[in-house]
């Protein structure tokens, strides 16, 4: 017999919070994903690093691995926190516990805030460890402050939270889970400004580019590299990420489904 109690719809700070000590307590149980959380990205960066650390800087100008590796401050945790999350809510769907959980008092926004406040604590977290990590060992060197480098790259880590909820919900097993990195992922990572400047993208290349909060992200960080302040334009584009998150967890909300069939 299948329960057919709607969950509720209302916000439960208590619940919210309690999802979030949930989810932790998951996670930190789960050494692999710890791992992918911090260790990854760091790792990845090293690479950029190795790769680059003897090549000379054009005088005037960045060197390849401070632009690069800058820029990959904020997609490595996009990238990673939708791989993580996206997961992450499929199991709880097809292990059951999600139906279950949404027969009880717990409504979907407490659920789905829940999980953006645990892994937002986790890419906080994440931020901290590889920019650090970034700045001492790999001598990454940033104009701006590094606390700014720090708050872009978990707004972009909690949006990378926010598109693994809603890609959760079109998913039926972990391998379709993954398939929809090519999808969200990989799109924004070729139009969003990394590899080709945005303005030297054809016109209606630019236009998609435009939408794609990812770019918004990448300006924000080449914005920090650029000047030693905070400007107006960084904090438009961290605006255009934070809404764009936002907009994400209420499409996934609107999606959520209890269980796969």
């Amino acid at each position: 017999m299948t329960l057919a109690r709607s969950a509720p719809t209302h916000l439960s700070p208590r619940l919210t919070a309690a999802t979030a000590r949930r989810v932790l307590r998951q996670v930190a149980h789960d050494h692999r994903t710890v791992a992918m959380m911090l260790v990854l990205p760091s790792g990845l960066l090293g690479l950029l690093y190795l790769l680059w650390k003897d090549v000379p800087a054009v005088p005037g100008q960045p060197g390849i691995f401070d632009h690069v590796g800058l820029t990959m401050l904020g997609i490595f945790p996009f990238v990673v926190m939708f791989l993580v999350t996206s997961i992450a809510m499929l199991r709880e769907r097809t292990s059951g516990t999600l139906e279950r959980l949404l027969t009880t008092p717990l409504g979907r926004l407490d659920l789905l805030l829940g999980y953006g406040a645990a892994f937002g604590l986790a890419a906080t977290l994440q931020a901290v460890v590889t920019v650090t990590i970034a700045t001492t060992v790999y001598g990454l060197d940033v104009t701006g402050s590094i606390w700014l480098v720090v708050l872009i790259a978990v707004v972009d880590a909690a949006l990378g939270v926010a598109l693994g909820l809603l890609a959760s919900a079109f998913a039926r097993t972990e391998f379709q889970a993954v398939q929809f990195m090519p999808v969200i992922v990989l799109p924004q990572f070729f139009l969003c400004g990394l590899l080709v400047p945005v303005d030297q993208m054809a016109g209606w290349l630019q236009a998609i580019s435009h939408v794609l909060p990812l770019t918004y992200a990448v300006d924000a960080l080449q914005e920090v590299g650029a000047h030693t302040t905070a400007t107006g334009r960084m904090w438009i584009d961290v605006a255009v990420v934070a809404g764009a998150t936002l907009l994400a967890l209420a499409l996934a909300a609107a999606t959520l489904r209890r269980r796969t069939d």
